[in-house]
């Protein structure tokens, strides 16, 4: 249900694997942070965030994601997030475990990175060129500091 004081769609973050320790708490917060932040900067400035009742992230193991890719993309393997404009992103622990070893970065703060990359896809944004990439990654970047600094894991 939307929260009818910002406007911006009800969140709600689970997570369904068991591979990789999630401090589900602190990602509640962050997405609460970020949300809000993301809806601002819509690509297109005709879909945007605000027009979604909810937002359901769902953390997953490569395993499910792989199937998922598969299913809806026709894509095999496993991904790092997965986004469905009716307002679900479905992301990868296990994928942001291994590219936060390869970052140097904490897997918290990698899925928080997946977390706003999703809720930017849900808000118009795509990353299909390399234009189109280099502008959200732009956007994304920013906001996802701005909730690490504000929300340090």
């Amino acid at each position: 249900m939307k929260d009818l004081a910002t406007g911006l769609p009800e969140l709600i973050v689970q997570n369904r694997q068991r591979m990789v320790p999630v401090n589900l708490g602190w990602l509640r917060k962050v997405a609460a942070f970020a949300l809000p932040l993301c809806a601002e900067h819509s690509a297109d400035g005709l879909f945007t965030l605000k027009e979604l009742d909810e937002v359901v992230v769902t953390i997953v193991s490569d395993k499910r994601i792989a199937e998922i890719h598969m299913d809806f993309m026709g894509i095999p393997g496993a991904t790092d997030v997965i986004t469905f404009q009716h307002g679900e992103v479905v992301i990868s622990a296990e994928t942001a475990l291994r590219y936060a070893k390869e970052n140097g970065q904490l897997p918290m703060a990698e899925l928080a990175l997946y977390m706003v990359h999703g809720f930017l896809h849900l808000n118009a944004h795509e990353d299909g060129t390399e234009l189109q990439r280099t502008r959200m990654h732009a956007v994304q970047d920013v906001i996802w500091r701005q909730a690490l600094d504000a929300l340090p894991v």
